[in-house]
C-alpha cells in the first residue's frame, strides 16, 4: 500500500511537470487554436463569451467537466459561459432536447452532473426518448410535465439552433470550446501539436490556450 501511494505521488508530480513542459506558452493560430473564417455574433459588452460544444455521451466531455467548471469559476466576471449540446446525427437529438428541457424546468444544476455520472459511471444509456424519460422520472421529475416541455416548440427550436451553431462554428468533434465568436480550441486540437500526452496534460494545455484567447478577446473589447 505504501509503495502504491509513493508511486501515485511520483506519477502525479511527473504529470504536472510534464504538463508544464508540454503546455503551449505562446499559442499559435492553426496549431493550438483555430480562427473562424466567418466570425459569429458573440455576447455584447465587456465580458468575453465562451461556449462549450459537448455531448453527454462523450467520454472526453465527461473527463473535462470537473476541470472546466473550475476554470469557469476562476474566470469570474471576465466571461459569459454557455453550453451547446451537439447532434452530429439524428440519434443525438434526444439528448439535445433533454438539455434544453432541464434548463427550461430549472432542473439543469440539479441533474447535469447526475446525467454525466449515469452515463459514464453507472453505464446507463440515455439515448432514446424512453431511456431519457426513465432517467428523469427516477430523479423526481413529473412525467407529464417533462414531456410537455420536452416536446414543446421552444425546446425543438433551441435544439435546431444548437445544430446551426455547431455548423457555424465548424465543430468537428467534442468537447470544443469557442471564444468570442472567433476562436475555437479543444484538447484534441492542442494534442495534435503536443503529441501523445495523458488527458490531464491536454486539459491543462487547453486551459492555458483558453486563458490566452480570453485575454486576447478582452483586449479587443
Amino acid at each position: 500500500m505504501r509503495f502504491l501511494q509513493r508511486f501515485l505521488a511520483v506519477l502525479s508530480i511527473s504529470l504536472i511537470a510534464f504538463g508544464a513542459n508540454a503546455a503551449p506558452n505562446n499559442p499559435q493560430n492553426g496549431v493550438d487554436y483555430r480562427t473562424l473564417d466567418k466570425p459569429q455574433q458573440a455576447e455584447p459588452g465587456k465580458k468575453v463569451e465562451v461556449i462549450e460544444f459537448f455531448w453527454y455521451s462523450c467520454p472526453h466531455c465527461f473527463a473535462l467537466e470537473h476541470e472546466l467548471v473550475a476554470w469557469v469559476k476562476k474566470q469570474g466576471d471576465n466571461i459569459v459561459f454557455k453550453r451547446v449540446p451537439v447532434a452530429f446525427r439524428d440519434s443525438m437529438v434526444p439528448q439535445q432536447k433533454l438539455f434544453y428541457t432541464l434548463e427550461a424546468m430549472g432542473k439543469f444544476d440539479e441533474l447535469h452532473q447526475k446525467l454525466f455520472n449515469a452515463i459514464h459511471v453507472e453505464k446507463r444509456r440515455t439515448d432514446t426518448d424512453a431511456e431519457i424519460l426513465d432517467f428523469v422520472t427516477k430523479n423526481g421529475i413529473d412525467k407529464a410535465k417533462f414531456l410537455e416541455v420536452y416536446n414543446s416548440f421552444g425546446v425543438q427550436s433551441k435544439a435546431k439552433r444548437a445544430t446551426q451553431l455547431m455548423q457555424s462554428f465548424q465543430v468537428d468533434g467534442v468537447p470544443m470550446l469557442a471564444v468570442d465568436g472567433r476562436y475555437t480550441t479543444s484538447p484534441s486540437i492542442v494534442g495534435a501539436s503536443l503529441g501523445n500526452r495523458p488527458e490531464p496534460v491536454l486539459h491543462q494545455a487547453t486551459f492555458q490556450v483558453m486563458d490566452w484567447l480570453v485575454g486576447k478577446a478582452k483586449q479587443g473589447k
